[in-house]
């Protein structure tokens, strides 16, 4: 037992943490939130610490329900750091925004989410996986509507509650038709079916679970939620939605793809190439016509997460460790952007959230237009940006693996999406200044999270890529 418990120590210190912040929230009530926040952020930071040792070891713990392995190790680390920058920048946002004050339950609902996540990416059963999920997801429908007087907020929850809950469903019933043709909920005893001469029913209980999983991932044609939701969603809580849920939904569907369904890449490979080129394509497309920034970074979110299925759909580990270093880039170029949307303000304080307000922005804040430009480019894959190293990791994968034809697709489509991102650079540098965005405003550390995000994505980042290349294989090895 005692063993156990050390392979799952990360969620045992988000749990109690998040726990303890509950009561202090309860007794210390609205005063108490700054305090709440940033020990929040110093728990994530102790869970982060707690996943050296047996979190890492490759062993399994409560008879296979949980992984503890690099994999998850990997994952978590990405979602532990974005969750605790969407919990720092909450502060500020909140004070600024008239009619709703950040409370103390914000800070926890994240720590919970984070329990959720860590479950998903560690999940070794069906159970365990559909848990996790479900925990991840009730406090986000929460977080989605935490602006309680905010119309767009209420139904963002509303619509993220109800579509979510129709994918559970889906997922779930996926999850009990492989169940009842494979004879168990455990990964290993599923790819042993798979392996087996398989029925019908298996091969269908496989398209629901990649159903449900493909709503997670906001993965056409399942994606219908996340335009709306990342418009009405507080900012913070759309930058959380678009980073660490996302890392958490891909690497498990990386996690049941390649050991619970392993044997049968031939079906699920097909499931994927099409939902990667259906989300690359519609995501540049739709993104085209979009007015909204955020709005126009959602189809962003299913443009990239096309790219990333790209690694998925390889197969391979060469594939599986592209789709970590994908991952990883991407939420630096999602926290960078969405840090920079936090500073369109008008004079009063109030979110300006309109490409057109971006007009002139090069000559009025030069330095925040030059962030924003450069995250833009790198989220096109455009050299010598760090973002396109992950796409061409992707593409080679794919090669790799005699999906040729894949690979040129999804090249073809980067070529189609990088033209609304050069659109908000046009508005930028080239358009008569608006001047809707108030100069200034923002919190030092906000400054400096844009500064560290922008250095990452830099092309300096090209030095990183020598000690992940290694850390990512190494991760990724560890499914197969």
């Amino acid at each position: 037992m005692t063993d156990n418990l050390l392979m799952i120590l990360p969620e045992l210190v988000l749990t109690i943490g998040a726990l303890v912040l509950m009561l202090v929230a309860a007794w210390g009530g609205q005063a108490s939130t700054r305090a709440v926040s940033w020990t929040a952020v110093a728990v994530l930071a102790g869970a982060a610490i707690s996943l050296g040792g047996p979190a890492t070891s490759g062993a399994t713990a409560f008879d296979g329900l949980y992984r503890a392995d690099a994999f998850a190790g990997f994952a978590k680390m990405l979602i532990y750091g974005a969750t605790a920058v969407s919990i720092i920048i909450a502060p500020g946002f909140f004070a600024r925004t008239s009619g709703d004050d950040l409370r103390p339950e914000y800070p926890v609902l994240m720590l919970l989410s984070a329990v959720g996540m860590g479950m998903m990416v560690s999940a070794g059963d069906m159970l365990s996986l559909y848990v996790g999920l479900e925990l991840q997801s009730l406090a986000a429908y929460v977080l989605a509507s935490f602006m309680r007087r905010d119309t767009r907020s209420a139904e963002a929850g509303l619509k993220y509650f109800v579509l979510g809950a129709l994918a559970s469903g889906i997922l779930l019933y996926g999850i009990s038709l492989v169940y009842g043709f494979s004879g168990s909920t455990g990964f290993d005893q599923i790819a042993a079916a798979f392996a087996a001469e398989r029925s019908t029913g298996l091969t269908v209980g496989l398209v629901f679970v990649f159903a449900g999983l493909a709503f997670k991932i906001s993965a056409v044609p399942f994606h219908m939620w996340t335009p709306d939701v990342y418009e009405g969603a507080p900012t913070p809580v759309t930058t959380f939605f678009a980073s660490a849920p996302k890392v958490a939904a891909v690497a498990l569907a990386v996690r049941v793809a390649i050991e619970a369904m392993g044997p049968a890449t031939v079906d699920w490979r097909q499931i994927v190439i099409f939902a990667s080129l259906a989300s690359i394509f519609f995501g540049a497309v739709a993104a085209i016509g979009q007015t909204n920034v955020k709005r126009l970074l959602a189809y962003s979110s299913i443009n990239n997460i096309g790219f990333a299925l790209i690694g998925l759909g390889a197969g391979t580990p060469e594939g599986a460790a592209a789709v970590l270093s994908y991952m990883a880039v991407y939420v630096v170029m999602t926290l960078g952007s969405f840090l920079v949307v936090l500073q369109m303000r008008g004079s009063n304080g109030q979110p300006i959230e309109t490409i057109a307000s971006l007009s002139g922005l090069s000559r009025t804040r030069p330095a925040l237009a030059a962030a924003l430009a450069m995250f833009m480019f790198s989220l096109a894959g455009i050299p010598p940006l760090l973002g396109f190293w992950p796409k061409l990791a992707v593409f080679w994968a794919a090669t790799n693996a005699g999906l040729f034809g894949f690979a040129v697709a999804g090249a073809v489509g980067s070529v189609v999406g990088a033209y609304y991102y050069l659109k908000i650079i046009k508005t930028m540098y080239f358009d008569a200044p608006a001047n809707e965005i108030a100069k200034g405003g923002g919190s030092a550390v906000e400054y400096a999270l844009i500064g560290l995000a922008a250095l990452f994505i830099s092309p300096l980042g090209y030095l990183l890529i020598a000690p992940l290349a290694p850390v990512t294989a190494a991760a990724a090895g560890s499914l197969f």
